[in-house]
């Protein structure tokens, strides 16, 4: 889940797949301790056997059970972070890899691993270019991680449809797209429209030097759609996270106030056809 540290003004603009990794792979090295410290206990990454979460809404997925089955499966996370989730996965047999493209966050897996009984395999890799073979697993998941952040999400997703075998299930959750045009505000500020849907100029920033350090890209609800179906994916189910009432914790942009207006996370689940 991205992290909610102040932003500088944003940097208008393209920002291509090569700068965008980079900058990202920069900035979650240099945020992953404070990231931790204030998010760890709810993503999990303390507990034994991690924990899945689907967003800052709290739907687990132990509830849901959006993936199915996961036991005896061959399961990749892309854009794991400290591996809750393959943790939680490999806790209910699952055989597990955990992909991230920081090394910083990684380190927080390696170090959250040694409360569990089962260890997962983790790569530095981005999502635009995953380092298996085809057919290589029967589950992709993400949760918040790689898809916001990738300049290319339509190659992030016909990767993905390359490594499944058929039947294979892929779901992941990112930012609901209608909040692109807020303010990552969560009071009363955040309620008000500042930019247009339409407008894919993804937000950045840069250094004094121009070099871009932060780079996150807005698709439409239709663009996710297109890009999902031209990669030979079915759309199973879109699920958009209400806010629960006994939830008073605020992540960055996601609030009580906000998340009873509109939604902030969207979860799209997907297969790939026999």
């Amino acid at each position: 889940m991205p992290a909610d540290s102040p932003r500088p003004p944003r940097v208008l603009g393209d920002v291509d797949s090569p700068a965008s990794e980079r900058a990202n792979r920069s900035w979650w090295d240099a945020e992953a301790d404070e990231y931790h410290v204030e998010h760890g206990t709810f993503i999990g990454s303390t507990t034994p056997g991690g924990e899945f979460v689907w967003g800052p809404e709290r739907l687990r997925e132990s509830d849901v059970r959006l993936l199915g089955d996961v036991a005896g499966r061959d399961v990749l996370e892309i854009g794991c972070g400290s591996a809750p989730c393959a943790r939680w996965l490999a806790a209910r047999g699952a055989r597990v890899v955990g992909l991230d493209v920081s090394a910083g966050m990684l380190a927080h897996a390696v170090d959250a691993m040694r409360l569990d009984e089962r260890r997962v395999p983790l790569v530095q890799a981005g999502a635009e270019q995953l380092p298996f073979a085809d057919s290589s697993f029967d589950i992709a998941c993400s949760s918040f991680g790689a898809i916001p952040f990738v300049a290319d999400s339509a190659r992030a997703m016909r990767e993905v449809a390359r490594v499944l075998r058929p039947g294979g299930r892929w779901v992941f959750a990112t930012n609901h797209p209608m909040r692109w045009m807020f303010l990552d505000d969560p009071g009363p500020e955040g309620l008000v429209v500042r930019m247009s849907y339409f407008d894919r100029t993804p937000y950045s920033e840069a250094d004094d030097d121009g070099v871009i350090t932060y780079a996150e890209h807005h698709r439409t609800m239709g663009d996710r759609i297109r890009e999902i179906v031209a990669a030979g994916l079915v759309l199973d189910d879109v699920v958009e996270p209400e806010w629960p009432d006994d939830l008073d914790q605020e992540w960055g942009q996601w609030s009580p106030l906000r998340g009873s207006h509109f939604p902030g996370t969207a979860v799209f689940v997907t297969h790939k056809p026999e």
